[in-house]
């Protein structure tokens, strides 16, 4: 039997070392992990008693339509019920655009370094990739343009970026979605929306009044703190979600999620708290960034990206690894001398940034 050619040298996405086996490799007690972006402060309570009653009808199989939480969401964003789709993750949102659009015949633009699942869905449907280098950790949108032609079916733009956490600005975006092609998609990947805090953040479900090829991603995973139920949406023009909707496989959210996830969007003051505590981790981060001279990006996500100049990112992530500490190294993210470290608790935070200055001194 023979797969896809371009399967045959595409590695499946790597995930943040398990804590499982970090306690079993370097006999530790205690770890903290500080790799995938995920909320330290877990979820609502709320999240979890509507967990604990969604348990009760396992047997069952979920709304494929997620009615209920279609209508919480579409309140929320004042946006109408068909303007959605639901995916396991914003990640199967991503899959279902590429199996939706994409053909060796296309071509899809996209920043680097950036989220690697658009390159990967794009590689499986055999479509041509062209990637633009980001400018000091932002898109370089004027770049992104000139590669667009007759046919670019995607363009991918990620704000806050990950990994780098830059904010595209209010001016900047609107620029580009006036010159794009009504024919190429722009996805909007907002994965750290709740995150935000700067003014320079150019509210988007506005823009789909104005244009129809926008799709604007969220999820429940990071802010929200369900990253284990995978749940995720996209937010876009009604006519085009329903002809894409045929890609998305039946039930591919839980009944557990989508009640979790209804009762998370209703707790707005869990979110409110996590994103003002998440500020003052990144103060953290930076306060020792700039005591030990050392570069990063301006994040509005709730992460930082952080240079350490003469060492490899391996390397400071093997040293924070025998210490209890994971996080990812810049080696796979498009950063070799850098890690990417997720904002955890003050704690934690006081903790990994000590290892670090032990680090620093040696």
């Amino acid at each position: 039997m023979e797969v896809k050619k371009q399967l045959i040298s595409l590695k499946p996405y790597q995930p943040g070392k398990p804590i499982e086996e970090v306690k079993r490799e370097y006999g530790l007690e205690k770890i903290v992990k500080l790799a995938s972006n995920e909320n330290p402060f877990g979820c609502s309570p709320a999240a979890k008693e509507a967990i604990k009653e969604a348990i009760e009808h396992l047997a069952l199989y979920p709304d494929g339509y997620a009615t209920s939480l279609r209508e919480t969401i579409a309140n929320h964003l004042n946006v109408e019920a068909n303007q959605l789709i639901f995916g396991n993750g914003s990640d199967e949102i991503i899959l279902i655009l590429c199996r939706a659009l994409l053909t060796p015949e296309t071509n899809t633009v996209m920043a680097t370094p950036t989220f690697p699942q658009y390159k990967h869905n794009a590689v499986i449907e055999g479509a041509e990739i062209r990637e633009v280098e980001l400018i000091d950790g932002n898109h370089d949108l004027e770049g992104m343009l000139k590669q667009i032609d007759e046919n670019t079916r995607i363009v991918w733009v990620c704000s806050p970026n990950n990994p780098t956490g830059n904010l595209i600005k209010k001016d900047d975006l609107l620029s580009f979605m006036e010159r794009v092609p009504k024919s190429t998609l722009v996805v909007l990947d907002e994965a750290y929306y709740e995150y935000i805090d700067s003014e320079e953040f150019l509210e988007t479900v506005p823009l789909l009044q104005q244009y129809s090829n926008v799709m604007i991603l969220r999820t429940f995973s990071k802010v929200y703190g369900l990253a284990s139920l995978r749940i995720g949406y996209g937010i876009g023009n009604a006519d085009f979600i329903r002809q894409v909707e045929p890609a998305r496989e039946p039930f591919n959210t839980s009944r557990i999620a989508q009640a979790a996830a209804i009762a998370s969007l209703n707790d707005q003051q869990f979110v409110a708290e996590c994103r003002a505590k998440n500020r003052k981790g990144l103060q953290q981060f930076e306060s020792f960034c700039n005591e030990q001279n050392l570069s990063y990006y301006p994040s509005q996500g709730n992460f930082i990206l952080i240079d350490f100049k003469t060492l490899q990112g391996n390397e400071v992530f093997q040293y924070l690894l025998e210490r209890g500490y994971i996080v990812r190294s810049g080696n796979a993210l498009g950063f070799p001398t850098s890690i990417r470290v997720t904002v955890g608790t003050e704690e934690e935070n006081e903790g990994i940034i000590s290892v670090l200055r032990e680090l620093l001194t040696k």
